[in-house]
């Protein structure tokens, strides 16, 4: 695993187009969350450990959020062939057990987290409603080891912010984790 943090791509950046299979196989697009005050794109995967780390927190996350009508997706974008614990079965069996309450995408292409220019899981990008970049970067300081309050405080402040038409104030920092497993070319 090479430890990468997430490309701060510049706020205000619009949203990337997506359409993308969930866990049942039903496609999902950024179409279909038009109406939400806000999106949070989650680029997650099954298998790191700074996702484990964080999966428990972010589940709960999730739910608060969407019940005050944020729209959330978590999309995978790992190689599966390499990395056969990202594959879509595994990733419904994950789904389930991390308690996840959003549609989970895979990108098989990966041509959507090259169009995000997500770089880790977890990778983290907050759009507002009109789906221009408001915060990019980690959940919270929390990294496996080092103590700090898996709180998901950095992303929950963010959200607040948005949901109540405000820009998030205050320093943006990367998220940590693995690197995405890109594909050989």
């Amino acid at each position: 695993m090479a430890l990468t943090p997430s490309t701060m791509v510049p706020l205000g950046s619009p949203a990337p187009d997506f359409k993308l299979p969930d866990t049942e196989g039903k496609l999902v697009a950024l179409a279909d969350f038009a109406s939400a005050p806000a999106l949070l794109v989650a680029f997650i995967c099954n298998h790191c450990p700074y996702v484990k780390h964080v999966r428990t927190a972010f589940a709960q996350l999730a739910r608060e959020y969407q019940d005050k009508g944020v729209a959330i997706v978590g999309i995978s974008s790992n190689d599966a062939a390499a990395y056969p614990d990202d594959s879509p079965g595994k990733m419904k069996e994950e789904k389930v057990a991390a308690g996840y309450v959003f549609p989970y995408l895979y990108d098989e292409s990966q041509n959507v987290a090259k169009a995000y220019r997500a770089a880790c899981t977890p990778d983290f990008f907050v759009y507002d409603k009109t789906r221009k970049l408001a915060y990019r970067g980690q959940m919270d300081a929390s990294r496996p080891g080092n103590g700090k309050p898996n709180d998901g405080a950095d992303l929950k402040a963010a959200l607040d912010a948005v949901l109540a038409s405000r820009v998030p104030e205050g320093q943006q920092w990367p998220s940590i984790g693995c690197n995405i497993k890109w594909k050989s070319a």
